[in-house]
Formats: structure tokens, sequence, C-alpha cells
């Protein structure tokens, strides 16, 4: 019995040391468990917050894109409209839209910039961006300065352009690369993932053995499944969330776009308020004139009669000045060939002199300076280097605050080329207007010569004189200078090129510009729905020693040419009421193809030529009995000419 219980209390601290050592053993593994699924699972979680930021950084990568994509296609689409109807909202669209697209551009390359691969795309994908933005500006600026015949085909080559293919292959290697990334990422997170899954199960296992570390294990594992579940539902919440504020954003754009509009209608409204009152004021002037020069001469006609004819010249040339106003706003409205002629600048501006005095007033005092070559001549319309140098009057005075030294100075210079802008070189006119007044910061001087821009408070301008006088002098192959110290005033330089004057003896074609043309009296149909302009029309083509037939409406001409049997020339207004001019000679010339067409109208908005209308010649009102006469003959030569190209084809 001892020699066995002997084994036994032998046996004992044996079995003690191994359980001793078998609960360290089972603690040492389950903290090991512990400490390993602790570890598993907080790399588990550094993994996924990693993958998630990886994510949404990608999503933004390809969103801004795609975004930045979509604003260059509609800045182009803007520009394309602005191109075809030349309406300067579309421009403003245009230049929202690109400006717009340079933001995200500049967004992009920022969140780019942890990425070499797309860093390496970026800057090809700005000098693209750049040089695009630079074809687009000079169809934009020949759009603005009314060159359609250059911006239209511009526009078009530009469609072909190498940066704008650049640009797009560019975003969609940085979309499929990012998408790319996007994979490889979401590949390496669920490795992990299934690494760290791997594990866990691993040392599951081992925590079989440990009834609370299996049931930790467990707990654990079914937590981080739940986590990853929330964190992918999460990121499809946030993903949802970037779609929805995308279309509000398009939305808001939406809106505030139609609010540009409405206020880019309200200047236009304002400065058509403000032409409105010049207008009228300068008309009234003119027809006082008229009606006053044609009322003394009424009461001279039986008694003076060199009196009345002063009188009468008089009217005349109110009436000249008034037809002359009216070309003005034709050049405002839109592009209008230059009327040129041989000029005098320094004459020009003396003349103008009773015309500066009235509108400057009497604070303004106005000097010329004109310098020993200051005789040289420029060959420019008259009218619209009167109206440069008056709105530049009118812009020093408004500096000065109505007080203040106007000099006008004369000069030849001699330029090289690039001296001065665009100016190629050779011999120029410097025609300078200086001013006294408050004088322009360097911001200033950057914008002046934009639509719409005025430093003026709201009701005192408009904001379209300086820029009427840049595209005036660039139409006109010249360039405009601008110098300005803040409180000392400013200088504006028009630089026109010298004309060589034709060598004496030369005739000039502008001399037989009142000679009669020898003209067989004619049958001549006068379609005209203004009662007072027929009867106008019919006694001048009488006077000249025509066969006028009067036709009130242009429904009624067919009726009327085939009743006369025989007409040389139809003479037709263009718009009137039921059916326009071009529009009833349209259905006239198939059945009367030797009929001689001349249009005569007094529409502003027909600023275009013989090719507006089917190639028929065009007459101005208000026109002279001479330019009446011309026109008739123009007509007539314009058709034999067609009718011997006819036969000759035939």
């Amino acid at each position: 019995m001892s020699g066995t219980a002997g084994e036994a209390s032998d046996d004992d601290p044996s079995r003690s040391i191994w359980r001793t050592i078998t609960l360290v053993v089972v603690a040492a593994l389950g903290v090991f468990v512990l400490v390993a699924l602790i570890l598993t699972l907080g790399d588990a979680n550094r993994q996924r917050d990693r993958a998630l930021k990886l994510q949404t950084h990608s999503y933004e990568v390809m969103i801004l894109s795609a975004n930045l994509s979509g604003t260059i296609a509609r800045a182009e689409a803007s520009l394309g409209r602005y191109v075809i109807s030349a309406d300067t909202n579309l421009g403003q669209t245009y230049s929202a839209n690109w400006q717009l697209a340079g933001q995200q551009l500049g967004r992009l390359d920022r969140i780019t910039r942890d990425n070499r691969e797309q860093q390496a795309l970026i800057i090809p994908l700005r000098r693209a961006f750049d040089a695009r933005g630079a074809e687009l500006s000079t169809i934009a600026l020949n759009t603005f300065y009314k060159r359609n015949g250059q911006a239209i085909p511009l526009y078009y080559k530009a469609r072909q352009s190498a940066s704008l293919t650049e640009i797009d292959d560019l975003l969609d290697k940085i979309g499929t690369q990012e998408r790319s990334l996007l994979a490889d990422r979401t590949g390496d997170a669920m490795r992990s993932v299934a690494r760290s899954s791997g594990l866990a199960s691993t040392l599951s296992v081992l925590g079989i053995l440990l009834l609370v570390g299996a049931v930790a294990l467990g707990w654990l594992t079914v937590t981080a499944l739940g986590q990853r579940a929330v964190a992918r539902a999460e990121a499809d919440a946030e993903r949802d969330r970037a779609i929805e504020l995308e279309a509000a954003v398009e939305r808001a754009s939406a809106v505030l776009l139609a609010q540009e509009s409405k206020l880019r209608q309200v200047q236009k409204m304002e400065a058509v308020g403000q032409l409105t009152g010049g207008i009228a004021h300068d008309f009234n002037n003119m027809l006082a004139v008229v009606l006053g020069g044609l009322e003394l001469a009424k009461r001279q006609l039986g008694a003076d009669s060199s009196a009345a004819h002063r009188h009468i010249d008089n009217a005349t040339e109110g009436a000249n000045r008034a037809a002359a106003l009216t070309r003005q706003l034709l050049a405002f409205s839109r592009e209008e060939a230059l009327r040129t002629e041989p000029i005098e600048p320094v004459a020009l501006v003396l003349g103008m002199s009773d015309l500066l005095d009235r509108t400057l007033g009497d604070g303004v005092s106005v000097a010329v300076d004109a310098a020993q070559d200051a005789a040289w001549l420029v060959r420019s319309d008259r009218h619209q280097l009167e109206n440069a140098v008056l709105n530049l009057a009118v812009n020093a005075r408004d500096a000065m605050n109505g007080r203040g030294t106007l000099t006008i100075t004369a000069a030849g210079v001699t330029l090289t080329e690039g001296a001065v802008g665009t100016c190629h070189a050779g011999d120029y006119v410097a025609l300078r207007v200086a001013d006294t007044g408050c004088g322009m910061s360097a911001d200033l001087l950057e914008r002046v010569f934009e639509p719409f821009f005025t430093t003026k408070p709201a009701g005192k301008g408009t904001g379209l004189g300086l820029s009427q006088v840049f595209a005036f002098v660039r139409q006109a192959d010249g360039q405009v200078g601008l110098e300005s110290v803040v409180g000392e005033g400013t200088t504006v330089t028009i630089y026109l090129p010298r004309y060589h004057a034709e060598a004496a003896g030369t005739p000039r074609p502008e001399a037989k510009a009142d000679a009669p043309v020898e003209q067989p009296a004619l049958d001549i149909l006068v379609v005209e729905d203004d009662p007072r302009v027929l009867a106008a029309t019919m006694g001048a083509l009488a006077e000249l020693g025509h066969r006028p037939i009067a036709c009130d409406d242009p429904l009624a001409a067919p009726a009327m040419l085939a009743q006369a049997g025989h007409v040389d020339l139809l003479v037709s207004d263009v718009l009137m009421p039921g059916q326009t001019g071009p529009e009833m000679v349209a259905a006239l010339l198939p059945g009367h193809p030797e009929l001689a067409i001349l249009f005569v109208t007094g529409y502003a908005g027909e600023a275009g030529g013989e090719a507006e209308f089917g190639g028929h010649h065009v007459l101005r009102k208000p026109f002279t009995l001479i330019a009446l006469e011309r026109a008739v003959a123009a007509a007539i030569a314009a058709r034999a000419a067609t009718m011997l190209d006819r036969i000759a084809a035939e």
C-alpha cells in the first residue's frame, strides 16, 4: 500500500507540473491566438481603410477627367454657336466654360501628383489644352470683331486640330489608367483580406482547443466581416452621393447660366437705352436743320433764289449727316465694309471743332497740335474716323469730370516691324488724344477694350465706346496704343497706315461721281408699299426720263407685269407686308429671266451687299437722283452681262 501511495504522490507533482506547463502553454497559445487575431483584424482594418481611400481617389480622378472632357465639349459647342450667330451671350458662355475647364485641369493636376505615370500624362495634357485655348481664342476674337469670314473656316479647321485629338486621347488614357489602378488596388485589397481570413482560419483551428479563444475568434471574425460589409455599403453610399452631388452641381450651373443670360440682357438693354438717347438727340438736331432749311427755302423761293438755294443746301447737308449716322449705327450692330477715301487727319479734327465744343462743354479746353508732317494722308472711312475721335474725346471728358485740357496731336511716324502691336514696318499717322484726367491702373488698362466693360456708374456709360474704336482701327489695318498714369491722365494713340496720294494729273474715279449716265428711257415697274416713298420714286424715275409703273402690293406684281406686256426693270422695296421683295423676285424670275432687278432699302439690318439679295444690285435709302440713275444703269448692265453669259454657255 505504501508503495502504491508513494507512486501516486510522486505522480501528483509531475502532473501538477504538466498541468501548469499545459496551462502556461494554453495561456501562451491563448495570448498568441488573441494577439494574432488582434493584429490580423487591425491589418484588415488598415487594408480596408486604405482600399476605400484609394477607391475614393480613383473615383474622383475618373469623375474629374469625365467632367473636364464634358466642359471642353460644351465650351467648343458654345463657340460654334457663337461663330454662327455672333451672339455675345454665347461668347460669354464659351468663355465661362473654358475657364471652368482650366480650373478642372488644375484640380486634376493636384490630385494626381502622387502618381508619376499620371503626371507624365498631365504635362502634355496641359500643353495641348493651352494650344487648344489659343486656337479657340483666335476664333472667338475674329467673331467678336465681326470677321465671320475668317472665324467660320478657322472653327471648322479647328475641329480637326491635333490638340483636340491629343486632349481626348490623354483624358482617355488617364481614365483608363485610373480604372486599371482601381482594379489592381481592389485586387490587392481582396488578396490582403483573403490572407487575413486564411490566417484567422488557422488561428480558429488552434483556438478550437481553447473554448474562450474559439468563441472570441468567432466573434471577432464575425465582427470583421460585418465591418467589411458596412465599409462596402458606405462606399456605395458615397458613390451615390457623389453622383447626386454632380447632378445638383449641373442643375445649379444651369440656373446660374440662366441668371447670367438675364443679366447680360439687362446690360444690353441699358446699352440700347444709352444709345437711344444720343441717337434721338443727333437725329433731332439733323431734322431741325432739314426742316428749318426747307421752310426758309420756301419763304425765299419767290424773293431770293440764291438764298433759297443756300437753305436747300443746308437741308441737304443735314439729311446727309442723318444718313451718315445710320451708317454708324449699322457699323455698331455688325461689321460693315468701310467707305474709304483719302483723309487728312488734322483737317478732319479741325472740322469737328464745333461738334467737339458742343459735346464736351465749356469746362474742357481742346487743343490741336499738328506736326510738320501731319499733312500725311490716311485712307479711311471719314464718318467712322470722326466717330472714333468723338468717342475718345467723350471718354476723356468723363475721366476729367468735365473740366480739364484735351490735346489732340497728329504726327507722322515711321515704325519698325512689331514696334507697336501688330503694325507692319512703314509710315503711319499717329493721332493722339490726351487728357488730364484721373488715369487708369494696370488692371483697368488690360480690360478697357472689352465690350460692355466700364468703370462709370450705372446709367452713365455702356462700355462700348473704346471697343468700337478698337474694332474700327483694326479693320483699317491700324493699331491702338494706350498709356496712362494714375492721377495724371491718359493718352490714346491711333496708328493708321499712311496713304500716298495719286500722282498729279491722274484722274480719280470720284471726280465723276456726279456725272450723268447716258441711259435710254426704260419701262420700270416700281413695287413699294409706302405711298409716299412710291410717289417720290415714281417722280424721280420720271424726272430721269423713264416710264415708271406704280405697284403698292407685291402680291399684285405678277398680274401688273403680265398686263404691262414689256418691262425692262423691276425696282422693289425689300421688306413689305404679305411678301418680301426677294421672295417676290424669286417667284417672278423663272417666268421673266430677261427682267433686270434693283432692290431699294433703308433697313439697317440688311448690312450685307448684293450677295444677300441673289446677286442683284442694291440701292440704299436715302438716295439722290444721280445715285438712282447710276443704280438703274448698273442693274441693266448686270442683267445684260448675265444674259450674255447664259447665251455663251448655251
